[in-house]
């Protein structure tokens, strides 16, 4: 493998002891915050909300890193649009005639 990727033995090695980096642990921590956060709100929070959660919990992070760590898990927030009525039967404008009456076969051109 190391051979097709054109990479020494000794690096992939080196690669496999490393320690996790600082970075790294802290993105694994916010991501269980998040997640706790998400399941708390009923997954309805979007990002400005749970970076303005995470913040009072105290870890002040940039809504960017909370965008990219969202998307990483693949969490999306779930919002429902207030029902909206849009047809008004009681009104006084003219309605035009059934002529069709259901029946959509026509004997010949522009007859009803």
């Amino acid at each position: 493998m190391c051979r097709v990727l054109k990479q020494s033995r000794s690096g992939y090695y080196a690669w496999c002891k490393r320690p996790v980096s600082p970075r790294n642990k802290e993105n694994e921590l916010l991501s269980e915050k998040i997640q706790q956060i998400h399941q708390d709100s009923r997954q309805t929070y979007v990002s400005p909300r749970i970076q303005a959660a995470l913040a009072s919990h105290g870890f002040p992070i940039s809504r960017q890193r909370v965008v990219r760590l969202m998307a990483k898990l693949g969490i999306n927030a779930h919002l429902k649009r207030k029902f909206k009525v849009t047809t008004d039967s009681n009104h006084s404008y003219p309605i035009a005639e059934n002529i069709l009456d259901r029946n959509f076969t026509a004997t010949e051109p522009d007859k009803a």
